[in-house]
């Protein structure tokens, strides 16, 4: 079960988000998720975590350009944790693995649509959340 976080606005549906973002000729998809509960073995393993970016560019149709750069650091308990980056050729997907509270927070951002609730659906599974939540923005000047 995911909810909506109660800091962005309405949540859409993955064909709401890609209608409005091809409708209006948007620059940019953006979503954010918030994971709890996840299994701790998942989301402290370097390896899973790269093999994540991996599968998520592919199970989202994105060009990786590069190699994913997963890195552990933080100085203290609360912040602890591997910290990913991948880039896409369409910009990029990145998150933070708080190990202290088993807690994610990952973004997946292009210029290119995707379906976001499809993406946070994959990102839970993928990391056995029993919570989770996400938001939709849209990026355009």
């Amino acid at each position: 079960m995911y909810t909506m976080s109660p800091y962005s606005g309405k949540l859409l549906s993955d064909e709401e988000a890609i209608k409005k973002y091809n409708g209006e000729k948007l620059w940019g998809l953006l979503v954010s998720i918030d994971l709890g509960e996840c299994d701790h073995s998942k989301i402290a393993s370097k390896e899973h975590i790269a093999q994540f970016a991996i599968d998520l560019a592919k199970h989202i149709n994105m060009k990786r350009y590069g190699e994913p750069q997963v890195v552990f650091f933080g100085d203290e308990p609360k912040v602890q944790g591997y910290s990913l980056v991948q880039l896409i050729e369409t910009s990029m997907i990145s998150g933070h693995f708080a190990e202290d509270t088993d807690r994610a927070f990952i973004d997946i951002f292009s210029c290119r649509e995707f379906g976001p609730e499809d993406s946070a659906n994959f990102t839970q599974e993928y990391f056995g959340a029993k919570k989770m939540q996400y938001s939709v923005s849209f990026r355009d000047i």
